[in-house]
Order: C-alpha cells, then sequence, then structure tokens
C-alpha cells in the first residue's frame, strides 16, 4: 500500500494530493495497530522466520505490494474516499483478536490484527477503492499462520499411501501408528514429513496463480484441485523413497538425502509441473486491465474526512486492547506452595531412571511430577500443571505443549479410546519403551480431554466470569511391563478420587 504515496509512479501513473494524503493516513494507522499490538506482531515475524511450516509467509507482504502496483494505473483513476462502515470490519477483527486472547488462540490473534489492518484500507480508502483492491486485500489473510491441523490426517495419509508401495517393491515393512519398520530401522513418520508445509504454501501460491492467470471460475478450481492433489501425492512418493532408498542403502544416507531432496530439489520441482501443466489452460490476457475504473466513480454514502476515519479505526482497535487489559486483571494468583496427594494404596517411589518422561507446561505456575507404586508392583506417574490464568505464554493446550514435547525423544504412535473422559495416547521412547498417558483438563467448572473444549471454557470464563484457573492432570505407565498400563492408570484414578477434587484441591479453589 506504501506504493500509492508515490506522487509519480513508473509509465506515468500520477497520484495527486488527495491520493498521497490518504495513503500516508493509511501508511499511518497501519504503523500504529502494529504498535499498539505490538507483541502479536512480533510473534507473527518470529513464525515466518522460525517455522519453516510457514516460511512461506515472508513472501505474502511483497506479493501484495506488487498485486497494488500492478493495478496501478486504474487506481489513479479511482478517488479515495474516507468511509466509517468500513469500522464493522475493524470492530469484528477487534473481536477476534479479544476471543484469541481469552482463549489463548494465537490463530485468532493473528487473524483478528490482520482483518483490523484489512478494515482499515476499507474505512480509510472507502469502498470504491476497497472494490478495486478486492484480491490484495482478501490475499492479506495469508499472512495468518494457520493450517498446522492438516498435519495429522496428512500423517495417517501418508502412510497410507506409503505401506502400498513399500509391499509392492519388495520391502518387508510394517507398521505401527506412524511408525513403520523395515529390517535395517525404523522411520516415524512425523509431523514434518507430512507434507502440511508444502500443502500450506501451495494453497496461498494457487490461489495467487488462479487470479493472475485465469478469469474462468471452472479453471480456477480445476487448477487449485490440482495445486492440492498433486503435493500431497508427490509427499507420500517422496516418503516412500526414502524408505526404499534406506532398504537398499542405510537409514542415515537416506535420510540425509531426503532432507536435500525434500528442502530444495523435489518440491520445487513439483510446484514448478503444476504451474506447466495449468500454463496450457491459462485464459488472462497479459495486457487486460485488472478492473473498469468507470464502474467506481459513484461518490459512497455515509462518508467521513480522512484524518476522521483514521483516528476511529484506532479508536475502535484500542477499545478491544482495553476489553483484555480488565479481563487480565480479574485473574487471582494460585497458591504458593503446592504438593502431590497421598494416594491410598499407592506408596510415592523413585521416577524411571531408564525412560524417563515429563510433559510439558512450560509457563505453568506449578509443575509437579511424581511416581505411584501399589503392592502389586504396578506403577504409573502423575503429573500435574497449574496455572493461576491463562495468556500468551502461558496456554493450557497449544502447540508442543501437553505429553510431548516439540522434537521430542517420544513420539506420538496413536490416539487411544478415552478414560473417564481424559484424553488417552500410545508413545514410545528411548530403547524402545511405551507408554500410555491419559490427560484430563479442568478449567472453569469442568473437565474435559478435549483441546478444543479448554479453548471454549477458557473463552467463557474470561468473557462472562468465573475461575480462570486451569489445571492438566496426566496420569501415565509404561506398557510390558507384566500388567495392563490401562487397568494401572484406572485403578490409581479410583483411589486417588475424582479429577475436579484433584484439580481444585491443587488449585487453591477447594
Amino acid at each position: 500500500m506504501t506504493a500509492l504515496a508515490a506522487s509519480h509512479a513508473p509509465s506515468g501513473v500520477t497520484f495527486d494530493a488527495r491520493w498521497q494524503r490518504h495513503a500516508a493516513m493509511l501508511v499511518g494507522v497501519w504503523a500504529a495497530l502494529i504498535l499498539l499490538f505490538r507483541h502479536d506482531a512480533r510473534d507473527l515475524v518470529e513464525i515466518y522466520w522460525t517455522n519453516t511450516t510457514y516460511g512461506h509467509c515472508l513472501f505474502i507482504a511483497p506479493v501484495v505490494a506488487w498485486l497494488v502496483w500492478q493495478r496501478r494505473a486504474e487506481l489513479s483513476q479511482v478517488a479515495p474516499q474516507g468511509w466509517w462502515p468500513g469500522l464493522a470490519i475493524v470492530a469484528a477483527g477487534g473481536l477476534g483478536w479479544v476471543v484469541g486472547d481469552a482463549a489463548g488462540v494465537a490463530l485468532f490473534r493473528h487473524a483478528g490484527l490482520v482483518l483490523m489492518m484489512q478494515g482499515a484500507v476499507v474505512t480509510v480508502l472507502g469502498p470504491n477503492v476497497s472494490r478495486a483492491l478486492l484480491f490484495p486485500l482478501v490475499y492479506m489473510a495469508f499472512l495468518v499462520p494457520f493450517g498446522d491441523f492438516f498435519e495429522e490426517p496428512l500423517q495417517n495419509l501418508t502412510v497410507a499411501m506409503m505401506m502400498p508401495l513399500l509391499h509392492l517393491f519388495g520391502v518387508p515393512a510394517t507398521v505401527d501408528g506412524v511408525l513403520i519398520t523395515t529390517p535395517n530401522g525404523y522411520f516415524e513418520v512425523a509431523e514434518a514429513c507430512s507434507g502440511a508445509k508444502f500443502l500450506i504454501a501451495m494453497i496461498a501460491y494457487g490461489v495467487l496463480v488462479a487470479n493472475v492467470c485465469y478469469v474462468s471460475w471452472r479453471r480456477r478450481i480445476a487448477f487449485m484441485a490440482m495445486a492440492l492433489v498433486v503435493p500431497v501425492i508427490a509427499n507420500g512418493i517422496r516418503a516412500f523413497g526414502t524408505v526404499y532408498a534406506a532398504w537398499w542403502t542405510s537409514v542415515e544416507a537416506a535420510t540425509g538425502y531426503d532432507h536435500i531432496v525434500y528442502g530444495w530439489v523435489f518440491f520445487g520441482l513439483v510446484m514448478a509441473i503444476v504451474l506447466a501443466i495449468g500454463w496450457k489452460w491459462f485464459d488472462r490476457d497479459p495486457d487486460a486491465r485488472w478492473f473498469d475504473p468507470a464502474t467506481l466513480q459513484t461518490p459512497p454514502a455515509k462518508r467521513v474526512d480522512a484524518p476522521i476515519a483514521s483516528a476511529l479505526v484506532l479508536t475502535v482497535a484500542a477499545l478491544f486492547l482495553g476489553w483484555s487489559s480488565a479481563i487480565a486483571a480479574s485473574a487471582t494468583p494460585s497458591p504458593a506452595n503446592v504438593e502431590l496427594p497421598n494416594v491410598v494404596g499407592w506408596e510415592r517411589a523413585p521416577l524411571s531412571g531408564s525412560a524417563a518422561w515429563s510433559p510439558n507446561y512450560p509457563g505453568a505456575d506449578h509443575v509437579l511430577m511424581g511416581r505411584y507404586v501399589d503392592r502389586q508392583g504396578r506403577a504409573v506417574d502423575l503429573a500435574v500443571a497449574v496455572y493461576d490464568h491463562q495468556q500468551e505464554g502461558k496456554e493450557l493446550v497449544g502447540f508442543g505443549i501437553g505429553p510431548i514435547r516439540q522434537n521430542d525423544r517420544w513420539v506420538r504412535i496413536e490416539d487411544l479410546s478415552n478414560l473417564d473422559g481424559g484424553a488417552a495416547l500410545r508413545m514410545t521412547g528411548p530403547g524402545r519403551v511405551e507408554r500410555e498417558v491419559v490427560t484430563w483438563y479442568r478449567v472453569g467448572n469442568i473437565v474435559t480431554g478435549s483441546a478444543n473444549r479448554v479453548k471454549l471454557e477458557t473463552l467463557f470464563v474470561k468473557l462472562f466470569g468465573g475461575p480462570q484457573r486451569g489445571v492438566a492432570v496426566l496420569i501415565s505407565s509404561e506398557r510390558g511391563a507384566g500388567y495392563n498400563s490401562r487397568d494401572a492408570i484406572a485403578d490409581f484414578l479410583r483411589a486417588a478420587g475424582p479429577v475436579d477434587v484433584l484439580a481444585d484441591r491443587m488449585s487453591g479453589t477447594r
């Protein structure tokens, strides 16, 4: 958008003084929004720079600027005008940000900030200019890092594609959840191997090509379908090729080669192939105008001066920031000292030294871990994380938070059926030791094993009142130790008492 402030663009395009004034005010409003929500803006930059799944987001802002630049000749013929109904978009973004902040959902906070910036364009420049810039405005949505929910289903899909291919080519492979074992090694189809990062980037790439190179909606849809399906299939072939190469060489050689091929050659080639296939059906004239300025000349109703429009945008955004501060101020601190309970029939014992495990709750006010053994020699581990409230950096649920941390030596194999409402999973760790872990969350007045329910209940108690404390209770037992781990966990849970009572005692609310 800053390109609009230039009075004389190349190719003889001139923006008058009115355009320069509105563009400068928009840049000022954007800068103020970034300053007000600087923590989220910093988070976005850090995610772009450090998380390879969202590295493509670094290119979105330059692409948006290029899309605006492509429209500069027609855009100079459309008069900007402040338009106060655009504040509805700003308010929607502010509400989304508050919801994300209250529930601890970074996706909503980031989307809220981007939507407020989009709403600022509509409010400061008006509906005519916004219609002229409709696609660049919508494309700004790709500034929001999203799509990690693709990882688990794509992991399963990748395994489903790999196994028939391995058997077809004579590799004696077996599968257990996301672990594939061959005679010379075993492989984890991890989140990074799911192909999610490339699929997310291909969505942004496909949408851009569909708009820039096609006019027919039928062709746009066909191109997008190809852009989504081809990389998923290609990732399955790549993963198969890695295991197949390891079968003929070694695990070390195949996985090292895999990283080079995956990062720099294989999917670059796939992207080129997708574009080459779609090239034949491109139907947009490269010299065609992006829009007709003559249709965007009607002065809009409900106009407002640009300085007032700018001030209103920042006022609306600041109201939601103040709402969030009021919510945070209502939290009550957790007890200074918290101890694990004594459980009838179970004695405390040292933690495992051969295959140590501990969950990851980096923002908790208290994290306690202990092992209990009964008279039959069955051992379970109890972990409790207590939060007096949740906020950025203090989430009860989130990426890399819970039984398994990011890049952990423990690996999730599969999800298991719930136990007494708790979410159960099976994982493997050092020495191929397996564990079953069941997780319960105490938020507001409910106990649940669902991360989504945690987010919703956290949002509810923050917006409408209630205890803001959050507690995670995890009970785990090693498998293959001569007893049934699920039975051991269930018996310990019965002896320890209801999860809500245990959680409330440890958080000081009972």
